[in-house]
């Protein structure tokens, strides 16, 4: 799988809303490898968009079609200022990979230097699960130096800050403290989703 992430501010937001449908609608049939994705707006109006394809090829040869570049152009006219993107290869899903019932996604983003680590925490899903039962899966995302894009989905944020005052066991705070020591929360109180 291939995540592509892009943030950039937008205070244009019913016409971001409807141009992304419009791509759901227009452009995806058309766009072989596109999964789906997840997006929505923080409080400070930035536009936050966590797109999934099978592979790198598949998204590249999306971007190439004509259709793309001319919607893409509409789209970065939307926009506040140039968004940024992070283009990630190593992808792995945690409990059931998110899911579009979620009333609550949190988009973390960070640095580790050793990603084997932060996998290896997200892969103990059974004590994942006891401990936060409200998340119902999510994706991590790494690029090559180390940056990540962590997507969590909710069943309510209401669930979720409820959650965050659990008090993990000792060596998962370990953990938790070395993945998340710089890390940025973005909050997405309103997700939405788009499925192939």
């Amino acid at each position: 799988m291939f995540i592509q992430m892009i943030q950039g501010p937008c205070t244009r937001q019913d016409e971001a809303q409807a141009l992304l449908e419009e791509w759901r609608r227009d452009l995806a049939p058309g766009a072989a490898g596109w999964l789906g994705g997840t997006y929505g707006f923080t409080d400070d109006d930035q536009l936050v968009a966590v797109v999934r394809f099978a592979s790198r090829d598949a998204a590249m040869a999306n971007s190439e079609r004509s259709e793309q570049g001319a919607w893409a152009e509409r789209f970065g006219a939307l926009m506040d200022a140039p968004p940024t993107f992070h283009d990630c290869d190593d992808v792995t899903l945690f409990l059931d990979g998110g899911s579009d019932e979620a009333g609550f996604v949190q988009v973390i983003t960070g640095r580790v230097d050793d990603p084997g680590r932060l996998k290896a925490m997200l892969a103990d899903t059974t004590t994942l699960h006891e401990m936060r039962p409200e998340i119902l899966g999510g994706t991590l995302a790494i690029e090559p130096d180390g940056s990540f894009v962590e997507t969590v989905a909710f069943t309510s944020e209401e669930a979720a800050r409820e959650g965050e005052r659990v008090e993990p066991p000792a060596d998962v705070r370990r953990e938790l403290e070395y993945a998340m020591r710089d890390a940025t929360f973005l909050d997405l109180h309103h997700p939405r989703f788009l499925s192939a």
